[in-house]
């Protein structure tokens, strides 16, 4: 993986080796949940109270009996009768996070884009493997669309987005969406999704590990979310996008990720195949961009770049 050298993202992941001393591992997913959550929440303490954004639980039908599932909309306290929507989805290696997670993320959205957000509690692996996360999201994003005049949406002007794992769910979700043919989306945001079941080999002394997410967690992400091992056959291109043998027909499209991501090469192939297919995208790489470096270094010159480009872009596919 590449060296980081930028000052600003050095610094940005030291705070974070600091804050999570040993680093972030799935050894025992409920002790790490339990972390996260105790730090998402220390880091939520000091961002200063966003207003001008109402927020309300829903709950939408579940998918085949499943319990219902729990979207929290987000939407501008002063807003026109119409508004375009964003299907948020966290991320969390498919084993962590939560809407509450992504609380201020989905304000900065929704007051940013001047739309509607929704963000899906989708049940998570190991627990509740492939294909129950993505079911939830689809569930979501069919009540979603079924409701677009209780909540002032435009039915023609919904996206869908996530990153990490929640970017790899946006990907799966528009493969399946696509293919179901049941609800029209017009743009997917994917920052830095988590997409391709194979890219598990381990560090070692000839395979240099990424920052933030390992390749040890990598392998133990996927292998909860599958249900069986990464790499093997019949994995569904709905749980890895790169999977999928024609991406024709899917709506255009952002994909952003740094050059120490471990993701990086695995998004750049897709947003060339995407490419190839017709399908308009957009492919951003951010020199020394780590996995998360907009979470936490998000002052930094270049996570503000990061999230500006992801707001202009999908403000003008919202609003056009």
């Amino acid at each position: 993986m590449h060296p980081i050298t930028d000052p600003e993202l050095v610094a940005g992941l030291a705070a974070f080796q600091a804050a999570l001393p040993g680093g972030l591992t799935l050894d025992d997913i409920p002790v790490t949940r339990d972390t996260l959550a105790a730090m998402n929440a220390a880091m939520a303490d000091m961002v200063p109270e966003i207003p001008g954004v109402v927020t309300s639980d829903h709950h939408a039908p579940g998918p085949d009996g499943a319990l219902d599932v729990m979207v929290r909309i987000y939407q501008p306290e002063n807003r026109p009768a119409v508004l375009p929507a964003l299907l948020w989805i966290h991320g969390g290696g498919y084993v962590l996070g939560s809407v509450e997670a992504d609380d201020v993320k989905a304000k900065v959205l929704a007051l940013s884009l001047n739309c509607v957000v929704a963000s899906v509690e989708y049940r998570l692996a190991p627990e509740h493997p492939f294909p129950a996360p993505v079911e939830d999201c689809y569930a979501a994003l069919k009540w979603l669309a079924a409701n677009t005049a209780q909540f002032g949406v435009n039915p023609d002007r919904i996206a869908i987005g996530g990153a990490s794992a929640g970017g790899g769910l946006a990907a799966g979700l528009g493969l399946l969406t696509r293919d179901r043919g049941e609800v029209k989306i017009c743009y997917q945001l994917l920052i830095y999704p988590m997409i391709d079941d194979t890219n598990v080999e381990q560090a070692g002394p000839t395979v240099a590990d990424a920052p933030l997410w390992t390749r040890a967690n990598n392998l133990l992400g996927w292998r909860a979310y599958l249900g069986q091992e990464p790499g093997s056959d019949g994995v569904s291109p709905y749980a890895a996008a790169t999977r999928a043998e024609d991406v024709r027909g899917l709506p255009p499209t952002y994909i952003g990720v740094g050059t120490p991501d471990l993701f990086r090469d695995e998004d750049i192939a897709y947003a060339q195949r995407l490419m190839r297919a017709g399908v308009p995208t957009e492919l951003h790489v951010y020199a020394d961009g780590f996995h998360g470096f907009d979470a936490f270094a998000a002052e930094s010159d270049a996570a503000k770049r990061f999230g500006g480009e992801q707001i202009r872009l999908l403000g003008r596919a919202l609003h056009s």
